[in-house]
């Protein structure tokens, strides 16, 4: 590989060819602020705060996008990048509303950050501000175009990263909007409300529709017996959001600290992330033996859900017909726990903690009433959950760790790593075999389904038949393998597609920020927390196979039928 020498503020570096002169910084260790870029995401230099002096140059450089060359030399620091920096950062606030006191990022804001670091204590520039309306319209994400910052972080996940193309800039000039086309709302685009929007915006311009008060007011009244369920995912990054490192685990303070908050029972999403794989192994084996479509494609992310909806309606009957675990949970939270503790369904309120901002919009969706009344009450996301903790005063890090209750917190460890990719699948293939088989497998890590790759594949000896399995996160990369599947070149058996990148631990309702690095950090904690687990297949969990002795009868029955299955339907491309 070719290497360039580059001098910045005096120390010389080597970088590999095709280098910015951002990348020449990290490398010599100075931090040059940015607020538009997004490392192989958003490279587009439009903010101007990175800008440097290049010897040579006639002007100041937007560090991100000017490519490094040999002999280069680089000042970062001299009062005229100063003097540049802080009147961008002013004509930009100058242009913001001044609310941070409200505003819901508020010490976790970008604009915020930058403009202490530059010591900015008054704008001088006054004049027209731009004034949009407020976009409330989607279950799952608020707009706010009057603190946009036009950094189009948002336009390129949506673009690059999912391929759903939701977000745009309209008009031009003063004028210029970032939001759906011909300046609609939220719910009238194609949106899958995924939220990789919010988790990269540095400002408060999208952010999760906040139901907080909502659940204050449900565990304020003492007629509703308010239930809580956690996703597995938010046991490894809520630590993040009040104070720990990425990737810590805290699953038992989390469950303290939930009865805290005044929750009548606390139980855990995983037991119906078992139930799920139990009913989706089931329907597995159904296709393969009575010839139904396949491949089987997962359904436990409302985000990818909605967008074969939109994009691929004709595949829709490859998809499994289960319930996400969060609608199963509510679905058997209102039934078989309603009557086993003698409450009456009207009576129970169900939360649900997720690291997703899609899972708001699934709940809402009509069909999610099997037991006659809402299967999921209302979701918080795992931001939403920190907020409510920091306003309750609880000292989370210093909690005593305390279990699930029964019997809808009892769980095994493959039900945990459903929040990495290729989890699902994993705990799918640990089942399936065992059940096809009756012969206990030896070696149930499945490392070829693991990781953030695009797209991985692998093959499954089961008693002879050769069952071939693929594994993709981020909706771009979905897009990529269901257009193979619709072209007949993928003869998979079994598929599992999560619409975020690296899967649940990277939802949109994650802590801010979540990059690469602390993707991987919240992964390697779900799969250590698997490996801790007594029991590590769904089909031996006690309280599951109990569950279908007393209430489900078996899987695929009339009773699994009515509560933990449901349908999708296409929906328009425009």
């Amino acid at each position: 590989m070719d290497m360039l020498t580059v001098t910045i503020d005096g120390n010389k570096v080597q970088v590999p060819a095709g280098s910015t002169i951002l990348d020449a910084a990290h490398v010599a260790g100075v931090d040059i602020p940015t607020l538009c870029y997004l490392k192989d995401i958003n490279v587009v230099g439009v903010c101007r705060v990175c800008v440097v002096e290049v010897e040579g140059a006639k002007s100041l450089q937007a560090s991100c996008v000017t490519p490094a060359s040999d002999g280069m030399v680089v000042r970062s620091n001299t009062p005229a990048v100063r003097e540049a920096r802080k009147t961008v950062l002013e004509l930009i606030i100058s242009n913001h509303p001044y609310e941070c006191l409200t505003c819901q990022r508020s010490g976790n804001c970008e604009l915020q950050a930058m403009a202490d670091r530059f010591n900015i204590r008054d704008i001088e520039y006054e004049g027209e501000k731009s004034e949009f309306p407020k976009d409330p319209s989607s279950p799952s994400i608020v707009r706010d175009p009057n603190k946009c910052i036009l950094c189009r972080r948002c336009v390129s996940v949506c673009q690059e990263v999912q391929s759903v193309c939701a977000l745009a800039p309209n008009d031009r000039g003063f004028d210029t909007m970032v939001g759906p086309a011909f300046a609609d709302d939220l719910i009238q685009a194609v949106c899958t409300m995924c939220g990789q929007c919010a988790l990269v915006c540095p400002v408060g311009a999208l952010t999760e529709h906040d139901a907080t008060e909502d659940v204050w007011s449900a565990l304020a009244e003492p007629t509703k017996h308010v239930v809580v369920q956690t996703a597995p995912a938010v046991r490894a990054s809520i630590g993040e959001e009040l104070g720990m490192p990425a990737g810590s685990r805290v699953t038992g303070q989390m469950v303290a600290a939930l009865r805290r908050l005044g929750f009548d029972k606390v139980f855990d999403t995983d037991f119906t992330a078992d139930l799920t794989i139990i009913e989706e192994g089931h329907e597995l084996l159904e296709r393969l033996n009575t010839g139904g479509a396949l491949p089987l494609i997962t359904s436990c992310s409302p985000g990818w859900i909605k967008f074969i909806e939109h994009f691929f309606p004709s595949l829709l009957q490859h998809v499994s017909s289960c319930k996400s675990p969060q609608q199963m949970f509510g679905a058997l939270a209102k039934t078989y726990y309603a009557e086993k503790a003698g409450i009456d369904p009207k009576d129970i309120y169900v939360v649900s903690v997720m690291p997703c901002t899609a899972k708001k919009f699934e709940a809402q969706r009509p069909e999610m009433t099997s037991s006659g009344y809402p299967d999921v009450d209302v979701v918080l996301t795992t931001r939403e959950l920190g907020r409510m903790i920091r306003e309750a005063g609880i000292d989370f890090q210093s909690l005593p760790a305390e279990d699930y209750d029964d019997p809808l917190g009892i769980s095994t460890g493959a039900a945990v790593i459903f929040g990495a990719s290729g989890g699902v699948m994993e705990a799918a293939l640990r089942t399936v075999y065992e059940v096809v088989t009756d012969s206990e497998l030896e070696n149930i890590d499945f490392e070829d389904v693991r990781g953030i790759e695009g797209c991985k594949e692998a093959q499954v000896d089961i008693n002879g038949t050769i069952v071939k399995v693929a594994v993709t996160n981020g909706l771009k990369n979905a897009r990529k393998l269901l257009e193979r599947i619709a072209k007949g070149e993928a003869d998979y058996h079994f598929v599992e597609i999560m619409a975020c990148p690296g899967g649940c631990i990277g939802g949109g309702g994650q802590p801010i920020p979540t990059d690469t690095e602390i993707r991987l950090k919240r992964i390697s904690a779900i799969y250590e927390e698997d490996r801790n687990m007594p029991i590590r297949k769904s089909h031996l969990n006690p309280h599951v196979q109990e569950l279908y002795k007393e209430f489900l009868g078996k899987p695929l029955g009339e009773k699994s039928h009515e509560l933990l299955h449901t349908h999708y339907a296409p929906r328009s491309k425009v």
